[in-house]
């Protein structure tokens, strides 16, 4: 009926299986299928249209979706087009959903709010630069543009989460020696290409999660202006649960610096002689395994 039909919204229309189209909506670039409870198996019959650049499969009932075409670190042949997928109120539950997206050859934007997944993680930005890390090509996560400084953040977070993780599995800094089991592989396909990346993470940033009564101890820092040699050390106590952007809020205060971009560093006394550069606004102290002691130093320009 419609041989040049672009854009289809059926949404809520009681839609349970799908047919791959044969001959017909091969121009079709927008398909809207949201609220229709469909048969997950037969989602892939329509991931031969050759145009299809938006698709919506929210409230759809999907829990699962898997591209046997390609293995881990390929792209599918599936979706050739495909820019953006709505995900959004669905069953996902697992992050191998994840990492079959990362198999899709255009994605750059993903929509995947209120799904099992996300709510296993307290903090939902910790969710968010997972997906990130996972995601090598995406551009816009849940209708937020992933920036380049995001995405360098959430995945070095991702190879410090995670380090542990690999070193028990075979993986080695020695490159050499490095051979992580396939069960790890299966479960982070991007880890290798992150490390190359990278580099591999310091044993001292990889740190077994601590128990969540150790998140709220006091810790005493010493903040020290390197470049102004008449400002005195400021000594206080924070939590190490405190974000980056709340000391640099605090700084602002207590050094009368409004509206001065604020750079961080720390330096602690197991590794003198190295400054380590805090350099992401959204992560808490603990994270750069600041300690009871330690010394952040301040500059501005």
């Amino acid at each position: 009926m419609w041989p040049h039909l672009e854009e289809l919204y059926l949404s809520d229309n009681d839609i349970t299986e799908l047919l791959r189209p044969e001959h017909v909506l091969q121009t079709l670039k927008v398909l809207d299928l949201s609220n229709n409870h469909i048969v997950q198996e037969t989602v892939l019959e329509i991931s031969h249209l050759p145009c299809l650049e938006k698709l919506n499969l929210s409230s759809s009932g999907l829990s699962v979706i898997q591209f046997r075409d390609a293995s881990a670190g390929n792209k599918t042949a599936s979706f050739p087009a495909l820019k953006t997928l709505l995900l959004d109120d669905n069953n996902i539950s697992e992050w191998c959903v994840v990492n079959e997206l990362e198999k899709l050859p255009s994605l750059l934007h993903l929509s995947c709010r209120r799904n099992p997944l996300l709510q296993r993680e307290k903090n939902p930005e910790t969710v968010r630069q997972i997906i990130i890390a996972r995601l090598s090509g995406l551009e816009q996560l849940d209708m937020r543009q992933v920036l380049s400084d995001e995405r360098r953040g959430a995945e070095l977070d991702y190879c410090k989460m995670f380090g542990l993780a690999w070193l028990k599995a075979g993986g080695h800094r020695d490159p050499e020696k490095n051979h992580p089991n396939t069960e790890f592989m299966s479960e982070h396909p991007r880890f290798l290409a992150l490390l190359q990346k990278y580099g591999a993470p310091e044993e001292g940033e990889l740190k077994e999660q601590k128990p969540f009564a150790l998140k709220n101890q006091l810790l005493t820092i010493t903040f020290v202006c390197p470049e102004d040699s008449e400002r005195k050390p400021i000594e206080k106590k924070l939590p190490g649960s405190m974000i980056v952007q709340k000391v640099k809020g605090l700084l602002h205060r207590l050094l009368k610096l409004p509206g001065m971009e604020l750079k961080l560093s720390y330096t602690c006394s197991k590794m003198s002689g190295r400054e380590i550069e805090i350099d992401n606004d959204l992560k808490p102290l603990e994270f750069y395994s600041v300690e009871d002691g330690d010394r952040i130093l301040v500059r501005w320009s």
